[in-house]
């Protein structure tokens, strides 16, 4: 079967998934806790190349959904990516839009062109990006949010939103299905 082919047969797998799981468990797999985070003072880049200072990037007026992945996962990225590319079409049917944040955990292979694919291969709109940077930095930013990991096979699903009126956040640690994330989302905006 041909690369391109593929995965986009693996992004409509996982986006039926995704769309699927509520429905299988009515139990939430995912654990919620709100969080206070001090954002480093980094400069990252994304996947356009342009420089993008990461804290007053995050800390705006409104909320921003930040996840760790990188662009050759074929494991836990690939679900998270299809949640934001799921949040971002059902948010922009009611004629909402969000700002969605992906933050690569493997800075030497995660170029500005392989990011820039990455988010090719599921369709993101403007409102998502990518953004990689130095090991050292991407470093700070993982301890900033308590998600630092030493190898980037030993990550897990973690999505983290920010409130804008009150700077916390929400840690949302697990996999979620659609309707949950939006449910997650709607709670920190629509306050």
């Amino acid at each position: 079967m041909p690369k391109k082919l593929f995965g986009t047969w693996c992004f409509f797998l996982l986006l039926a998934l995704i769309t699927v799981q509520p429905v299988l468990g009515a139990e939430a797999r995912y654990q919620r806790s709100v969080e206070r985070y001090t954002i480093p003072d980094v400069t990252l880049v994304n996947q356009d190349g342009a420089k993008v200072a990461l804290r007053p990037y995050l800390e705006t007026g409104e909320p921003v959904i930040v996840d760790f992945i990188y662009g050759t996962c074929t494991t836990i990225c690939p679900v998270l990516s299809a949640g934001y590319a799921n949040l971002q079409r059902k948010l922009a049917k009611e004629g909402r839009s969000v700002h969605l944040v992906s933050i690569t955990i493997d800075p030497e292979n995660d170029t500005p062109r392989v990011m820039k694919d990455y988010l090719a291969r599921y369709r993101a709109k403007p409102g998502w990006d990518f953004l990689t940077g130095s090991r050292a930095d991407i470093d700070a930013v993982m301890t900033a949010f308590d998600a630092y990991i030493p190898d980037k096979m030993s990550h897990y699903p973690l999505n983290m939103i920010r409130n804008p009126k009150d700077g916390t956040w929400v840690r949302l640690f697990g996999i979620m299905g659609s309707k949950e994330f939006m449910a997650e989302y709607k709670k920190v905006a629509d306050l």
